[in-house]
């Protein structure tokens, strides 16, 4: 043990007198990816956005809702011990196991096409199911998220979007309300035009892909890592 301790102390002063750096923990964030197709530009800018985040020296966990072919219709049973603010039943397995991949990381990301000015209705049941009375809010169990962020695409432009209070409305949703009080920093990011009838989605496919890798490469700069 002394032996042990002598050889890191050695170590230590090895590093202060060459100006070393401390080494740096990886950091984590865990990914709730959402759209029924892999032919699509959300699942190329998913995997933009894996390759930054791992080219950072950063790790990370993902849940693909649809492969997973998870259940995001709510049970009476759910509904009752939320709506009664109790916890009990304990949550089903599958919300467990979302749950711990939250508390497991340090930071969480949203991927997802834009449905009607809205995320696709399989991610808004998995809010209603993992964020359950006694983890997301009441006697809260749900680790505070050093970063959060959302990386969506949407058909309409950004300007459509933002003229018609269509952004707004869906930042309001997330950060007012599912990611309020949830996480220290948030982030909403929009790669527009991406219909396939658009021009634009051709002409900005590299630029939007390299978009989401250096939102990945960066996501943690700043977190230490």
């Amino acid at each position: 043990m002394y032996n042990c301790f002598v050889t890191y102390a050695k170590i230590n002063m090895q590093r202060a007198s060459t100006g070393a750096p401390e080494p740096v923990s990886h950091m984590k964030v865990f990914i709730v990816y959402c759209h029924p197709s892999e032919d699509s530009f959300t699942s190329n800018m998913r995997d933009a956005f894996i390759r930054g985040i791992t080219d950072s020296g950063n790790d990370y966990i993902i849940s693909d809702l649809y492969k997973m072919g998870f259940n995001s219709d709510i049970s009476e049973e759910e509904y009752l011990r939320d709506a009664y603010y109790r916890e009990d039943p304990e949550v089903a397995p599958d919300v467990l196991a979302e749950q711990e991949k939250i508390n497991s990381s340090d930071a969480i990301a949203f991927i997802y096409p834009v449905f009607w000015t809205e995320a696709p209705a399989k991610l808004v049941g998995w809010f209603d199911r993992v964020w359950s009375y006694g983890f997301a809010y009441g006697d809260k169990k749900m680790k505070m998220m050093d970063k959060a962020m959302i990386l969506c695409s949407a058909g309409n432009p950004l300007s459509r979007l933002e003229e018609f209070g269509l952004l707004d409305s869906m930042k309001k949703v997330m950060f007012g309300d599912r990611l309020f009080g949830r996480a220290k920093e948030m982030e909403f990011v929009v790669f527009d035009g991406t219909s396939r009838e658009k021009e634009e989605r051709k002409k900005n496919w590299d630029a939007n892909l390299k978009k989401a890798y250096e939102k990945g490469r960066g996501f943690f700069a700043g977190s230490g890592s």
